[in-house]
């Protein structure tokens, strides 16, 4: 019987569910060793290199490039070195662990895992290998080292080719028994009654598997407790939250008959003979154009386009803005470069202006945060990581200057050079790209003045900086020609007033046509 293991594609940060093959490092065939780089990934938040937990000889590839694998797949199978190869036969599928609710202070009952009796040896030697692990780490993935035993959620099927090892699945991780995601295969037709494995409990979340479900559901405002499951025993499946989030359109073919009105309707176009529908012609049924793309909306443009959904969907936001005499702020760097340091970049003086008026009106500098019950409560931080908006290749991304406080504007205008080259190379991480408090967006550099930004959630608030052009402007009672530029703060009306806005609106403003108050420690 061989041991062929097969490692799945981990959670490579921040919960995300899927990642894009772009590249294979290794064949088929090939001898790899613990923490060699396998395979290059695309998520929604970077481009990363997967490094393997097994040493041996590659049995499988799990995906072709190009293919959207969902987390908890397999990603690649490992034959140990010296593993004899015997014919396998097909090995019935173990029982699932029986998940137990276990009620808490907030009546929701979290998922407690029981193993079976006979849990298989595949599982305890997983867990000795994880102690002898490298200590290796790939953002919220790798092989602890002797650190400790790294978290299992659940346990795993066993493959039909053999006994196999799996990594656990993580958090956030597609569930094997959720519609459509578990493969086809002759384990998946054993005989295992899941309605001994999972009791619906009415009013209580434990018939809830699946942590995509859960978080579906929270998203929606899906009240679970109450909540028919369709799956066996009651269990709660994606099908029934999307449902509850889409009711169903009443079934007007089922509607009783009614008296035909007397008058006349018209007479439907008869397509010709043998001709297809106007979708598989490559037509488009509504406007009568023919389609010339289709491009699937995933990796950074599918999360940029749920998270901007979600900012318009709850955030009741306003905006405010104004115009700004930048030219002694210009003066001030012409100056500055007769000087043998380099001088900041523009941006990076605006960002030292926004943090010193973010600890003025720190009510901007905050999250809200929603409970289960429906109460909300305010987040405030101790410290500010400013997010700069970077145009990419691979479309909008948001890397984050942590602790933007403490630094001083050249320190400011070096770590944000660095973050938007790493997230140009789609090399930044998940930290990097999730961690802003406050967003700073540039959008002059596209020629533009203005614009009534989204704000980037969970954050409360983004200020925009317009180009810089020249424009009539009365200084000292005289008309001059003035460097002026537009900023524009789009801001969550729950957690300040139009008030606190426009004070921070205006103490960044003031900074930039008198620089000199603040820029001190340049």
């Amino acid at each position: 019987m061989s041991e062929t293991k097969v490692f799945l594609l981990p959670d490579l940060g921040e919960g995300l569910t899927e990642a894009e093959l772009v590249a294979w490092h290794v064949s088929v065939g090939d001898e790899i060793r613990v923490d060699q780089p396998i395979a290059e990934v695309e998520t929604a938040k970077s481009t990363v290199e997967v490094p393997s937990p097994y040493a041996g000889i590659v049995a499988e590839l799990h995906g072709q490039p190009g293919e959207t694998l969902d987390v908890g797949k397999p990603l690649i199978s490992v034959t140990p070195m010296g593993a004899a190869a015997a014919p396998s036969a097909p090995v019935a599928e173990p029982a699932e662990p029986e998940v137990e609710p276990e009620e808490t202070e907030l009546g929701e009952a979290p998922e407690r895992v029981v193993e079976p009796a006979g849990t298989s040896a595949a599982a305890q030697t997983y867990r000795e290998e994880e102690k002898a692990g490298s200590g290796n780490v790939l953002i919220g993935y790798g092989t602890p080292g002797g650190h400790g035993v790294a978290r299992r959620t659940r346990a795993r099927k066993a493959s039909a080719a053999g006994p196999v090892d799996t990594l656990p699945l993580e958090d956030g991780a597609a569930d094997p028994l959720e519609d459509g995601a578990a493969d086809a295969g002759p384990a998946a037709d054993a005989d295992v009654d899941l309605s001994l494995l999972r009791t619906r409990v009415p009013g209580r979340l434990g018939a809830v598997i699946s942590p995509l479900v859960r978080r579906m559901a929270r998203e929606h405002g899906v009240d679970l407790g109450e909540l028919p499951g369709s799956g066996e025993g009651g269990l709660i499946m994606r099908r029934d939250v999307e449902a509850a989030i889409h009711p169903a359109e009443p079934d007007t073919a089922a509607a009783p008959d009614v008296e035909p009105s007397p008058v006349a309707e018209p007479t439907p176009v008869a397509e010709p003979a043998g001709a297809k529908p106007a979708e598989s012609r490559g037509v488009d049924a509504r406007t009568g154009l023919a389609v010339s793309a289709r491009t699937p909306v995933r990796g950074v443009r599918k999360a940029v386009a749920a998270n901007m959904a979600r900012s318009r969907s709850e955030i009741p936001e306003a905006t405010v803005w104004v115009d700004v005499d930048a030219t002694a702020l210009l003066e001030l760097r012409e100056g500055l470069k007769s000087g043998t340091s380099q001088v900041p970049g523009l941006l990076a003086f605006v960002a030292r202006f926004v943090t010193a008026g973010l600890k003025k009106f720190p009510e901007l500098n905050t999250r809200i945060e929603t409970a289960e019950d429906g109460s909300q409560e305010i987040v405030a931080f101790d410290g500010i990581n400013l997010g700069i908006a970077a145009q990419t290749d691979r479309g909008l991304m948001v890397p984050s200057v942590r602790a933007a406080e403490k630094l001083s504007a050249r320190e400011l205008d070096a770590e944000i050079r660095r973050l938007t080259d790493v997230a140009r190379q789609g090399k930044a991480t998940p930290t990097e790209l999730g961690s802003g408090t406050f967003t700073l967006n540039n959008y002059g550099v596209f020629g533009v003045d203005g614009s009534a930004a989204i704000i980037n959630h969970p954050e409360v608030a983004i200020l925009g900086v317009g180009r810089i052009i020249d424009k009539p402007w009365v200084v000292n009672g005289e008309l001059a020609v003035r460097k002026v530029t537009e900023l524009t703060l789009t801001f969550d009306h729950r957690v300040c007033d139009g008030g606190t806005a426009a004070g921070f609106l205006r103490f960044v403003a003031d900074a930039i046509e008198n620089p000199n108050s603040l820029l001190a420690d340049i």
